[in-house]
């Protein structure tokens, strides 16, 4: 009988394999046989590392594309409110030329000083328009503490309990957030 060694299989193992004229014996069979389960069982092996590997592929992916979402949403947060700072202390000089506007009013000889003043007043709250920052309504509302700071309460029959009769300092949203609430003064019945 004459054997052949062939190059290495899959496993490392020099297989032996007969000569075309020679039958194979018991014992080989066998060997082979055995060798192809072992084969199978390293195939089965691989095959569920290769699984386990794509799905934590899948989940990873999954997870980047949460996490992009989610980075996503914070950018346009921060483009949303970035000029707040810029707002809020633009809303002190609103303040200041409302002042002006409405102790000029009484001036009669300061007719161009108020007209210029009034122009301003209405450059900025167009401004404010364009960036989306608008007035809270306070005057003749009822009493809100998300949008209105109560400074005092005033007894007043004419208007249902917790009404706002009064605002001292008009308040501000930027789109859907409040920059300042408007201080006012509440009714309270008698």
């Amino acid at each position: 009988m004459v054997l052949k060694e062939n190059k290495n299989n899959a496993d490392g193992k020099a297989k032996k394999t007969d000569s075309p004229n020679t039958p194979e014996t018991d014992e080989q069979k066998n060997s082979d046989e055995g060798n192809n389960l072992e084969d199978k069982d390293d195939n089965k092996g691989v095959e569920d590392q290769l699984n386990e590997q794509k799905e934590k592929v899948l989940r990873l992916s999954a997870e980047f594309e949460n996490f992009k979402k989610r980075k996503q949403r914070e950018i346009d947060e921060f483009k949303k409110f970035a000029n707040e700072t810029i707002f809020r202390q633009l809303l002190s000089v609103v303040d200041n030329l409302e002042r002006a506007i409405g102790s000029a009013t009484n001036a009669v000889e300061e007719a161009s000083l108020l007209e210029g003043v009034k122009l301003t007043h209405k450059e900025i709250l167009t401004l404010f328009e364009s960036f989306n920052v608008k007035l809270v309504e306070a005057e003749n509302q009822p009493f809100d503490p998300n949008f209105h700071q109560a400074v005092t309460h005033e007894q007043n029959d004419d208007v249902p309990d917790n009404t706002v009769i009064n605002v001292l300092q008009k308040g501000y949203m930027l789109h859907d957030r409040l920059l300042r609430p408007a201080m006012v003064i509440v009714s309270k019945k008698s």
